[in-house]
């Protein structure tokens, strides 16, 4: 486990990272979790007093790591850009389960499939966590749909998210 205190930072335009709220987490503490890697790696801990797990550590720069802050992790810490965070975090070996409804509907797209099971573990999650997040069965069924829509054309989860978004704006 380590412990650290840290400014919350937001990313400018950056790529796929633009907007994202964000803890730079320095090599060395990295290291001291995942030893001799420069690959993402999944953690849990605390921000303050709000718990989080199967959150990933991204490298970034120069050997450096960061941490995104999600919509719902910001939102139980209420801090903002600028604001200091105590993080106690540690390496989290917790088996990440998939959509079990996304899962079944692949079985029904081969190409889909065979895109969604290259994709990195955390990439899975994306798609994953996107569609599990609804809130009602017809928003699952729609994200479920387009979730296998992107798939079969071999879209990343932020290069559907941005397609559906231009979608809705026309």
């Amino acid at each position: 486990m380590i412990e650290f205190k840290e400014t919350v930072k937001k990313f400018g335009i950056m790529g796929e990272k633009t907007g994202w709220t964000y803890i730079d987490i320095p090599l060395d503490l990295a290291e001291q979790l995942m030893p001799n890697t420069r690959k993402a790696f999944r953690v849990k801990g605390k921000i303050d007093d709000h718990s989080f797990s199967g959150v990933s550590l991204v490298p970034i720069g120069e050997g450096n790591y960061i941490l995104a802050i999600n919509a719902t992790m910001r939102k139980a810490i209420k801090k903002q850009q600028g604001d200091k965070v105590l993080v106690k975090m540690e390496l989290d070996l917790a088996e990440m389960t998939l959509s079990t409804d996304l899962l079944e509907c692949l079985e029904n797209d081969q190409e889909a499939k065979e895109y969604f099971f290259s994709l990195t573990k955390g990439h899975q999650r994306y798609f994953s966590n996107w569609i599990e997040s609804a809130k009602t069965i017809s928003t699952k069924t729609k994200r479920i749909a387009q979730s296998l829509n992107a798939l079969s054309y071999h879209l990343s989860y932020s290069e559907m998210i941005r397609s559906n978004k231009k979608k809705t704006e026309e």
